[in-house]
């Protein structure tokens, strides 16, 4: 396996990585054990989780397989988990990003996965009724006091992560190593800004959903109903999202019937062929893999070596490749932030006059 660097940090991590969102409920104790030991076997090191999977009990069942494996399995961990969310109708300042609240979620955390320090600690979304400082103070005070190592930021916009990115320079503090966002073949969206950004400041990206809720996996088909045994098929809310979100549109019905066709040229299933697109995208680390079987798992991990031809990449590439709409992602807008230093050609989308080579209508 081929590791790769956690953004500007001198540690390593494997190019694909295990989310335990569904540790301890549809993943029951068991199982998830068995998945870590095979991922750590395999190779793979970096392990995320948050506060609030499962009520906290993500996190647990990770402390309680941290405490009954040997310290030299346990040790090549990369331990991810985050902090914002909490239960606010019980507590109104049970949740966000104030010191307050983080005291409490680090906290929280260290409890319940059994360490003393936390490797990557990520801001699971952003909280602008905190002033930015306050949090980035919090942040640099937990990396002093040897509770976290790294920070990274979760489900932020472009504007946001290069305000934290900007403020904590300006501070003197540690800056953020890298982002968790949703990124996949069926959701692009993030590269109109949040990867750019990503790559300008240094952070790693860590994609969530790489497989789309399981839609890239290929077992679902357009216009029949999913088995009651899949999360499409699910009556859960978040489920019942994530069916929303990806079924109802032809660009994604048709990415993945191509992902099917090279999964089928190429002989590795169509999940391989997902994870191995979204691994080898400029700026990402890892992307997050919520296996729910240890076989689920192995399958996956051959993505990690799988490297798509330049044909296959291209084909991805196109039928996935997301409609921005009007501006400012739509065609006069990336005209406007266009310069292709050509002498007289003017950018792509912006209304020219008959008879001149020089744009009009700008803003």
């Amino acid at each position: 396996m081929k590791y790769r660097k956690l953004g500007n940090t001198g540690i390593v991590i494997s190019p694909i990585a295990l989310g335990t969102m569904y540790f301890g409920s549809e993943t029951p104790e068991v199982e998830a054990f068995a998945i870590m030991d095979a991922f750590v076997e395999a190779g793979g090191n970096l392990i995320d989780t948050s506060n609030v999977y499962v009520g906290g009990e993500a996190e647990a069942t990770m402390g309680r397989w941290f405490a009954s494996r040997p310290a030299d399995m346990t040790g090549k961990v990369v331990l991810a988990t985050k902090g914002r969310f909490g239960d606010d109708s019980v507590d109104p300042n049970g949740a966000g990003l104030s010191r307050r609240a983080l005291t409490r979620s680090l906290d929280g955390s260290l409890k319940r996965l059994g360490v003393d320090v936390i490797d990557l600690y990520q801001l699971h979304a952003s909280d602008m009724k905190t002033p930015v400082e306050e949090t980035i103070a919090f942040l640099a005070d937990a990396v002093h006091a040897g509770k976290i190592h790294y920070i990274g930021l979760s489900n932020f916009t472009g504007w946001q992560l290069q305000l934290f990115v900007s403020t904590a320079q300006a501070m003197g503090a540690p800056i953020p190593v890298s982002l968790q966002q949703q990124y996949s073949l069926l959701s692009r969206e993030s590269e109109y800004e949040m990867i750019p950004a990503t790559i300008h400041n240094g952070l790693v990206s860590l994609p969530w959903s790489p497989l789309a809720g399981g839609f890239l996996s290929g077992k679902y088909q357009r216009g029949a109903k999913p088995a009651a045994d899949t999360r499409a098929g699910s009556d859960k809310p978040l489920y019942q999202w994530v069916s929303e979100e990806y079924a109802n549109s032809d660009r994604n019905w048709a990415t993945i019937a191509e992902v099917v066709r090279i999964a089928k040229e190429i002989g590795a299933t169509p999940a391989q062929v997902a994870l191995s697109w979204i691994k080898d995208r400029p700026g990402v680390g890892a992307p997050i893999l919520g296996a729910r079987t240890v076989e689920q798992l192995k399958d996956s991990l051959t993505a990690a070596g799988l490297a798509l031809d330049d044909a296959a990449t291209a084909a991805l590439e196109t039928v996935s490749r997301p409609t921005p709409g009007g501006y400012p992602y739509g065609t006069f807008g990336q005209g406007q932030r266009n310069r292709d230093l050509k002498d007289g050609v003017p950018a792509p989308g912006i209304p020219v006059e008959a008879g001149s080579p020089h744009p009009t209508g700008r803003a």
